[in-house]
Order: structure tokens, then sequence, then C-alpha cells
């Protein structure tokens, strides 16, 4: 917001906050009117409830009139000033300075009147907010602040604070907590109303309460929601309405079949709603926030039942089915089973509501309690456009349901056996859900569902196998086979043009997988009977994700696999060795092997690759030498079987943005500056690079899936110098079973190589103390050192490939001298095993311990300063997203800052609390997986400088 406002220009500026209702747009400006008043020697004005302006019936000269009035008797204290005309303003206020707040600006009209930039003096800032980011535009403001929703963490944050006036929840009250901030949506507003609401209330209050918190708007959250609805035109009203209750996460073009052939412009509905934020478009799908659902589910309740187009209450619907009391007003049903303890549906129930295009029944957490009974025959509705029906309890349709118009069929959970008989006209139907109908054995004839893009069969347990038909839906972008147990047979897929994604999982039977379309993007097969993929995956040009996980007899790939693939997971599977071919991916950016416990080797890899997850090899004993990976993360967690030369193209590796773990009980004698413990003082040179190497060990205080942190400062003692705090953040990784080693390069760009006379001082500690630090080196790079080290290596593993030539007279010599060559020089400092045992027997003695993230911080004191200022440096690295490297942040704090951040316990940290799985819950809330949700300003503001590493 700063450098939007620009307080070096001494024009006047106007700048725009926009975002949805209730995300804190008016507490922001609250906020920056209370801190920039004293820039403006307090002349501030604050015009708040300007959309309530709009609707006291005056014409709009005199709206202008009346607005320009109230705005000058706040900037000039006056009570009561009348003008006749729309000059005054500009010749009262023509030389002053001011701070002006236009809040919840709704219409071009209001800026015209009070936000024209000509009629303020000099440094004069304007700032206005509203949904609208149209009028803004339209007004010429260009300089826009978009307010985004806050992380999950923020979130759990601001409702706490509000509930319990404290950051985290207290004990018993965590999972609430959880089911409340959801409810919520990570709403500001409905954050702080609910929080408040909750506050001192006990745990057995707040269990009651949560079902109403569902279904109801407490009214100062609806209040505020509500004025976006009321100012949309009647039409899209009504598409806000049947968004709200019926398409919420529906595909665009979905929603636009479905109201074909209305009075509603849907093109035109959408753009409007997406204006003021009451729906987001995104990757095409319409999304709604749940509490603007909530908010059209009481707009329709509160409406005349008599002009009700949409019936959402449970008794009503009854009742209208039961006695066959509906009318061709009505468009759409929608209600929770589990309300209703039983049901018995006229077999006339729909003969009367002739624009019926909508029905919906779905199920609550008792809807099993719930008795329905349906008549054999039964007229449905022509008009049907959506057909969802959770928990269908007979085993066949009732005869006379017409799909000729159907977009949408969702008949999931239900106990179908067979769907139709014959051939049905279904040229509409987009959609067809059948996922987790257990007892479905068959599909009917698709040939005529052209237009068919998504097909999910997951959880049809009993289904043996698939129509042929399908192989004419040449519109099919999905299809989800999951936990199809039985299915043994998939025909052809190769002439489905259009198809984009297939997942399969837990399919054990299936030992063939069909040949696929050359426009596949994503193919994911977890958990089947898979032995091999098809000669037809190598013409996929457009594949970016193959994921071919925990398929035990899938031991090797028989064809070449497509240049465009960016990531491959064989996690889990039996794939005993990763063919050459594989450095021939340029694309390439993650290789997952977590698990493949029969993988002995690593091949030559492709330089673009990001992330390398080895984790639980526990066969790998060869890799790549060199690895040429200089931007990767390499993770060989509990890879006990590795051997010299593989330990010394992983050690001797030049990790520009990445890192590497790998087993090691002893730092490598090249890192010629060490020590026994967590501390380490180093001569300054005249090189900045170096690499660093720190043995770890999690310790009795670790608790499975907790976030682990290895903090590290380092002070430069000598002339003052830019001074800063470094952090690395590592992604969780599986259990350990022996100690480790963690390996990375460093380059200290702010130190002037000039100066003299300076030491750098480092101190490794763990947050939270659940690491043991064992060892740290520090080896400091020069180009004479990288040349004889790589000469060194590179004459080493000479030797060792001698070696095993001169010992490969036959293939059983062969291996059994390299794995003799692996134990003895596993042995050797050199590699990093530690002297005390060998891994196999530590372990089986150790206790098994899952990892998480790990993060290094570094911090840099300019000792001869007075006071040593300490600043913050640091630096992250996330698992989904390794390509953001090491960045580095220079932040300015208290020395004692260093210290109170390793002492704070995790928050969500659920160890020391009687219930494990509660607090591992909450602290999952604090993972952000989702970074498109990230605003562009946050709460806090931050001065900051990057370097790059």
């Amino acid at each position: 917001m700063e450098s939007l406002l620009n307080f070096d220009d001494v024009g006047v500026k106007i700048v725009g906050i926009v975002g949805p209702a209730g995300i804190g747009k008016s507490t922001i400006a609250r906020a920056l009117c209370s801190g920039l008043s004293n820039r403006f020697h307090q002349r501030t004005c604050f015009m708040d409830n300007l959309m309530e302006n709009c609707k006291i019936g005056l014409s709009e000269y005199s709206l202008k009139l009346h607005l320009q009035e109230q705005l000058l008797s706040k900037v000039l204290n006056l009570n009561g000033i009348r003008i006749s005309h729309l000059r005054v303003i500009q010749e009262r206020l023509h030389d002053k300075k001011i701070l002006i707040i236009l809040d919840d600006v709704e219409s071009l009209v209001q800026l015209e009147a009070l936000a024209n930039i000509s009629w303020f003096g000099p440094g004069t800032r304007v700032i206005v907010t509203t949904e609208n980011k149209e009028i803004l535009q339209q007004h010429g403001i260009n300089d826009i602040y978009q307010v985004g929703f806050p992380s999950k963490s923020e979130a759990l944050t601001i409702f706490c604070l509000s509930a319990f006036r404290q950051t985290s929840p207290p004990d018993g009250f965590i999972k609430l907590t959880c089911e409340v901030v959801k409810i919520c949506g990570n709403l500001p507003l409905g954050l702080h109303v609910l929080g408040s609401s909750l506050r001192g209330k006990s745990q057995a209050d707040w269990i009651d309460e949560l079902p109403r918190l569902k279904i109801c708007l407490d009214g100062r959250i609806e209040s505020v929601l509500k004025m976006g609805y009321e100012s949309l035109h009647e039409k899209d009203q009504v598409l806000f309405l049947l968004i709200g209750v019926f398409l919420n996460y529906a595909h665009v073009d979905h929603v636009t079949s479905m109201l074909a052939k209305t009075n509603l412009d849907v093109s035109l509905g959408l753009k409007n709603l997406a204006k003021k934020y009451l729906i987001q478009r995104e990757s095409s799908i319409v999304v709604m926030h749940h509490l603007l659902q909530v908010m059209a589910t009481q707009v329709i309740s509160k409406q005349e039942r008599s002009k009700r187009q949409i019936l959402v209450d449970a008794n009503e619907i009854r009742y209208v089915l039961e006695m066959a009391e509906g009318n061709g007003t009505i468009i759409g049903l929608s209600f929770d089973v589990a309300e209703i303890n039983e049901l018995r549906i006229s077999a006339t129930a729909f003969e009367r509501m002739c624009n019926l295009a909508f029905l919906k029944l779905y199920n609550g957490i008792h809807a099993e309690k719930a008795q329905l009974h349906i008549p054999d025959e039964m007229e449905f509705p022509r008009r049907l456009k959506l057909l969802h029906w959770e928990a269908y309890p007979k085993k066949s349709l009732p005869l006379g349901l017409c799909l000729d118009n159907i977009v949408k069929f969702n008949m999931a959970y239900s106990k179908l056996e067979k769907l139709w008989e014959g051939t049905l006209p279904l040229a509409n139907l987009k959609e067809m859900n059948l996922a987790v109908s257990t007892h479905l054995k068959e599909l009917p004839d698709l040939s005529k569902a052209t237009n068919l893009e998504n097909l999910n069969l997951s959880g049809c347990t009993a289904l043996v196998k698939i129509s042929s038909s399908i192989v004419n839906l040449h519109k099919l972008s999905e299809l989800g086979m999951s936990t199809c147990q039985s299915l043994e047979v998939i025909p052809t897929l190769i002439n489905l043009a259009s198809l984009e994604r297939i997942w399969m999982f837990q399919s054990s039977r299936l030992r063939v997988f069909p040949d696929i379309p050359t426009n596949v993007k994503e193919i994911e097969i977890y958990d089947t009977g898979v032995e091999e993929l098809p000669a037809s995956l190598m013409h996929c040009t457009r594949l970016t994700t193959l994921d071919i996980c925990s398929n035990r007899n899938f031991k090797t790939f028989s064809t070449h696999l497509p240049t465009c693939i960016s990531r491959l997971s064989l996690s889990n599977s039996g794939i005993e060795k990763i063919t050459a071919c594989i450095k021939g991916l340029p694309n390439l950016q993650s290789l997952v092997l977590t698990g493949c416990k029969k993988l002995k080797s690593l091949p030559e890899l492709p330089g673009s690759l990001e992330l390398l997850s080895a984790e639980d090899c526990e066969s790998l004993e060869r890799v790549s030498n060199p690895l040429n990976t200089p931007n990767a993360v390499l993770t060989f967690t509990n890879c006990i079987k590795l051997g010299a030369q593989a330990r010394r193209a992983i050690i001797k590796g030049s990790f520009v943005r990445g890192w590497a773990l790998l087993p090691g009980g002893e730092i490598p004698a090249k890192f010629d500056h060490q020590v026994r413990g967590n501390s380490l003082t180093i001569p300054h040179s005249t090189s900045n690079r170096f690499k660093v190497c720190v043995v770890i060990s999690p310790n009795h205080q670790y608790v499975k899936f907790m976030e682990l942190e290895l903090l590290c400062r380092c002070k430069v003692i000598g002339n003052s110098v830019n001074s800063t705090d470094m952090k690395f953040n590592l992604f969780r990784v599986s259990e350990y079973r022996t100690k480790h080693l963690l390996i990375f390069h460093s380059s200290l760009t702010f130190i002037d190589a000039s100066e003299v006379s300076r030491k750098i001082v480092l101190e490794f500690t763990s947050k939270n103390h659940v690491l043991d630090i064992i060892e740290c080196g520090v080896q400091i790079l020069t180009d004479e050192s990288d040349g004889s080290n790589n000469e060194s290596d590179e004459a080493s593993d000479k030797e060792s490939d001698c070696e095993s030539g001169e010992a490969s007279s036959n293939k059983e010599d062969d291996e059994e001298s390299y794995k003799s060559q692996s134990r003895e020089a596993s042995e050797e400092k050199d590699e990093g095993i530690s002297d005390d045992g060998n891994h196999e027997s530590l372990s089986r003695k150790r206790k098994r311990i899952t990892s998480a993230p790990i993060a290094v911080a570094f911090s840099f004191v300019v000792v001869d300063a007075t006071p040593p200022p300490t600043y913050g440096f640091h630096m992250r690295i996330d698992e989904d997203e390794p390509s953001n490297g090491f960045h580095m942040r220079i932040d300015e704090e208290d020395d004692d800052s260093f210290a109170n951040e390793t002492s704070e316990s995790e928050f969500g940290e659920a160890s020391d609390k009687e219930d494990n799985e509660e607090g591992e819950e909450f602290e999952s809330l604090f993972e952000d997986r989702d970074e498109d949700n990230a605003h562009d300003g946050d709460y806090g503001s931050i001065s900051s400088k990057f370097l790059h590493m």
C-alpha cells in the first residue's frame, strides 16, 4: 500500500482497495486513516456507508450535491454545509492537503462526485474501497490494492484472537476451532464475528452451536454479504441463487449448458457476479464462498412461498413430493435427506413441475436413518438438466426417467446394479458420476453420450469390465477408475482424442493398461497389478505428470518416455532399474522414488531436475558421477547401502539452489574446518563461497510428523559489514533410521573480500530442541579447491571403476566385488560414515522416527558496531515448489530475536497434549499448499532486501 500511495509524489493520487465483502477492506482503510493522519496534520475525512447513500431516492445531480456537502462538512469540520453547485468543492479545497477515505463505493456516480484529482491541493491522497474493480478502472484509477484471503495460519490466528484472546486455541478446543474456521472459509469478517460469538463458551456449547453455524448466518455477517446481492439485477440475482444451491464448483461450460434456453444472460451474469466478488472463476470453474452459499439459502427461505422458484426447506419439499403439490414456477429442488425421517414420493410428484431443471438430494451425517420410498414408475420432468441423487436406495432407476436434456448425472454412493437397458439419447450429457456405487456390475451403452467430458467410476468395486462403447466418447477429458477392485479389462482408449487425465487406484486385478491417446496430460496409477505401460505412451506429446506409485509388479520401462514429462513418480513400486533414457528428459523437474526397495542404481539425470526424492531406497548403492543436478534438492534418507562412489558424487555436488540429505555419522575430511558439537569458528578468506555439512539426528523429544528446523547463527567478527540472518526450511522426509548429513552451499556476497582481520562464528541449534547437532563442518570454496577436489574425486572414481572392471570376470564376481568395495569404503571418514557401527545395526536399534521439514537459519552480527546490529536473513525451500530455490530476506531485528524465535514452541504442536491426533490436525492447517490464494498485500509490512544463493 505504501508504494501505491507514493508519498514522494507531491501530486494528488487516488488508490483503490478491492476485494469481496467481509475481506477486511474497511479495516485496512481505517488503519490507514489512523496511521497516516499525522502526515496530513489531522486533516482527514472518512466517508462510510456510501452504498446506503445510493438508496435515498435522489436524482443523480442531487446525489452528487449531497455527497459533496457531506465531504465538505467532514473536511472543514463544519456541520450542515449546503452548496448550490458542484464547483464549490474545488473552490474550497484546491489548496488543502487532505487524506480522504471513500469506503464501500458502489457506483461511478459516487466517484464522479467525490474523487476528482483537480479539486484538491498538492499531496492529497484519496483511498477508495469497493467490491467492484470495474468502476475504479472506469474512473481512471489504476493504482489498485487487491485484498486476498488470509492464509490458513493467519485465519487461525484471527479466529483465536477473537474467540480466546490469544493466538492459539486452548486444550480441548483444537478440533472445534478447525471446524469453525472451515465454516468461515478464511473470511476475516466471519472469523471475527463467529469467534466473538463463541468467546467464553464451554466445549459443550460449541458442539451445540456448530450445526446451526453451518446453515445459518450471524445477522452481522448477513447484513454485509447481502449488500452485494441486493445491488444485482433481478436476472443476476436468480443466477446467484442457482449457483449457490446447485452449481458451485461447476465448469463454466456446464453452467452455460444447464441454463441454456432460459431468460438468463449467463455469460454477462457470470461477469457481473465476478466483478462484485460474489463468485470466483478458477481455471474455468465457478466457485462461491461457503458463507455466500448459506446466504443464498437464507434469501430463498425468506421469499414468499408462492413465488419461490427454488425450494430448499426439507419439510416443504417433503410435502410437495408426497402430495404432488408442485407447480410450474418451481425450477429446482435441493434438500438434505438427513433432515427427513421418511419420504414416500408420489408417482405423480413431478407431473405439475413442468419447468423443473434441477433436482438435488444429498446426504447429511445421519442420512442412513432416512427411509425413502420411490415408486417403480414415475414420470420425470423432461427439462431436467441436473440429476444429483446421492445414495439412491434402489437397484434400478424408475421407469419414466427422461434424460434427453440431462447435463450432469450424479448418482454417487447409490445401490444401483444397472442403470438402464439399451441406448439412450444423451447428447447433452457432459458429466457422469457413479463413484462408490458398490453394487454396479455393468455400464450401459454410452455410445450416444457424444459430449460426455467427465466419467467417474471410482469405488465401483463390483464393476468387472467397462463397456466398449466408451471408445466413441471423443470429448471425454477425465476418466476416473479408482478402487475398481474387480476391474480386469479396460478397452483401448487410443481413439479418445480429448482425454487429458486418467486416474486409477487400487485396481489389483488389472494387469494390462490399455493404449492411450496422444493428448493425455496426466496419468496416475496407484496400487494396481499393472506390469508395464503401453508402447503408445512414447507418443503422448503433452504428458507432464506420470505417477506410477505402489505398483509392485512394475519393474522397468519397456518404452521410451516422452520428453515433455515434468513430474515422474515411481514411489513404492517394484522398479529395479531406471533406464539411461531418463537423461533425455529436458523438462523433468521432479523425480520421486520413495520406497523403491529394489532399486540399486541411478543413471545420469537431466540438469533440469529440481527434486530427487529417493527416501527409503534401501537397496540403492550406485548413483551417476557426476550427478549434474546443481538446482536439485536431493534426499537419500535411509539409503543405508549407498557405496563410496555414490557418496562422493553426492557430497561433491554443486548445490546452486538445492541441498542434499544422506546417511552419515561424520563430517567428510574435505570439510577442513570442523568441530564436534554445534559451534564452529572459521577464518575469513578472500573467498566468500563455502560448503556446509552438519551431522543431525532427531532425539527423544521428536514427535512423529513434527516440523524439524535446524537453525544456525553466524557472526561476522571484524569491521562493520552488512550482517544477516539466514534460515533454510527443508521439507518433510521419512523416518530417520540413523544419523544423517545435511549439505548445502552458501555465498556471502555482501562481505567485502578486501577487508581483513575477520572471522566467522557459526552456531547451530534446533528449533524446539528436537534435533541433536552431532558435528558441523565448513569447506571454504575457491577456484583452486574446486579444481583439486574434482581431480581427486575423478581419480578416485576412475580407480574404483578400474577395480570394479578387473573384478567383473563374471556377473556374480562383479556384484560381490562391488559390494565388498562399498562396505570397505563406507567405513572411511571421507565418505562421512561413522566409526561407531554400521547402519544396519543402528537401524534395528533406533526407534523409527518420521521427520518433517528441517530449516536452517544463519544470522550475522557486526561485532564492533555499537550496539552490534543483527539482520534477519530467511530462506525457504518447499516440497511442492522446489524451483523456488534458496531466497534470502534481510531484516533488521533485535539481537535477542533469534533466541526468542528458536525457543518458541511450534504453534499447533500437540506433543504435550493428551490428544496427539487432534494436535496433528491443527498443525496441518499451517501448511499452505495452495499459493494461489496468497494475497497481494500481507497484513504486515516488511522492508526487505533479497539476495540469491
